[in-house]
């Protein structure tokens, strides 16, 4: 008999309807052992996610400096411009949206305002992390840069096993058991009266973040289109088979033929786009930018949390590196992100919760955008590599495809 394999949104959705019925008759004694586990799974996220970053975005970092020089470079810039546009857009359409939109924050409090009647944990164990997030970035940073200018195999071979280690702990412990962590978290939040409030934010949030999805679309292409002296709305549409793709298999990888094939429709020489294409995959993440600020922001409401300008943008500017090293799995993006969403913003355990629950269910929606996306840095970079003898020659195209 085959096994019917279940995603993680599904699991993500049971996991929250659960939670709020459950909160409405399971006894304290019962709910303080879910919040005993919640607290454990929360701790050891804290010490992981240095470690995560580390394992992630150094091997990354060395990565970058493969293949055709100029040409990885421009295309890694262009898509670090996209992400931070993304995030920095979202920001201002979210800070004139939201007061109005999700009314005022004195009446957005159900995570603060609640805090006496919710339940403790019966126990917890300290996992102090080995370092703060800061100090893993720092030296993230330092042994990527380095890696790549030495060459060196030995620190290479280890970071590429230690990154394996990382992922592997993603894949086989934090994912599968964020559905727990996840119905924990709202069965206190029923438990003590405040689901109406954070549901009715989640479904005014996923509503605007698609509409924002859709407008940032439209700007990149008519910024290819502009830049290719090719019509925006044509490109766009020879696009959808990828979006269409993306939104069913929730996966930026998984992707990458059909968006390559979408990619040469458009007029990309074809060994460019096998070069384009796959690297954007991993490095153009504006979609998933889009989703973690505009969350963050709504979170962060709830929460009478501060919001400033330049909070913000130092979050965004590190936030579009960390994308870089997000994993390419389900949810990969949030788990790469909660570090700086703890350091820089100053989420707690019930805010961390609500953002992994609110991106996951709009996954398909932020995957579809960077792939989508994809293909407008790729128009981008051909009218590039035609208007420049030293970009990229055919021959460092087809070593940089073949590495990656």
């Amino acid at each position: 008999m085959k096994k019917i394999k279940v995603g993680l949104l599904p699991k993500i959705i049971v996991a929250i309807i659960l939670g709020i019925v459950c909160g409405f008759f399971f006894p304290d004694w019962l709910v303080r052992i879910f919040l005993t586990i919640n607290g454990l799974f929360s701790n050891f996220l804290g010490f992981i996610i240095p470690l995560l970053i580390l394992g992630l975005v150094a091997p990354g970092i060395a990565d970058l400096g493969k293949g055709a020089g100029r040409l990885l470079l421009i295309t890694a810039l262009l898509a670090y411009g996209f992400t931070l546009f993304s995030g920095f857009f979202t920001y201002f359409a979210c800070d004139l949206s939201y007061p109005w939109l999700l009314g005022d924050a004195g009446e957005l409090q159900p995570i603060e305002a609640s805090a006496a009647v919710l339940l403790v944990p019966y126990f917890t164990v300290m996992m102090p992390p080995l370092m703060d997030v800061m100090s893993s970035l720092v030296l993230a940073f330092t042994l990527g840069l380095g890696m790549s200018v030495i060459n060196g195999a030995t620190l290479k071979g280890a970071m590429e096993d230690f990154k394996d280690i990382i992922n592997k702990v993603i894949v086989t412990v934090i994912i599968p058991l964020l559905p727990l962590y996840i119905f924990g978290i709202f069965l206190n939040i029923s438990g003590s009266g405040q689901v109406s409030g954070v549901l009715g934010v989640f479904v005014k949030i996923i509503v605007v973040i698609f509409f924002l999805t859709i407008v940032l679309l439209f700007i990149q292409f008519f910024i290819a289109g502009f830049v290719s002296k090719k019509n925006p709305f044509r490109l766009f549409r020879n696009m959808l088979p990828a979006y269409m793709t993306a939104l069913g298999t929730q996966s930026s990888a998984a992707t990458i033929p059909v968006t390559l094939e979408q990619s040469i429709k458009n007029g990309v020489n074809r060994e460019l786009a096998a070069f384009v294409i796959p690297l954007c995959a991993t490095i153009h993440l504006s979609g998933s930018t889009m989703k973690i600020v505009a969350c963050a922001m709504a979170i962060m409401l709830m929460s009478s949390m501060p919001i400033s300008f330049g909070m913000m943008a130092g979050f965004i500017f590190m936030l579009g590196i960390a994308m870089v090293a997000a994993p390419g799995v389900p949810g990969g993006a949030i788990m790469a992100a909660l570090g700086l969403l703890q350091s820089m913003l100053g989420f707690d355990e019930t805010a961390q919760g609500l953002m992994i629950a609110l991106y996951i269910a709009m996954d398909s929606f932020g995957t579809a955008c960077n792939v989508t996306g994809d293909g407008a840095i790729a128009v981008i970079m051909d009218r590039i590599n035609r208007n420049s003898k030293h970009v990229g020659t055919r021959e460092e195209l087809e070593e940089v495809a073949v590495i990656e």
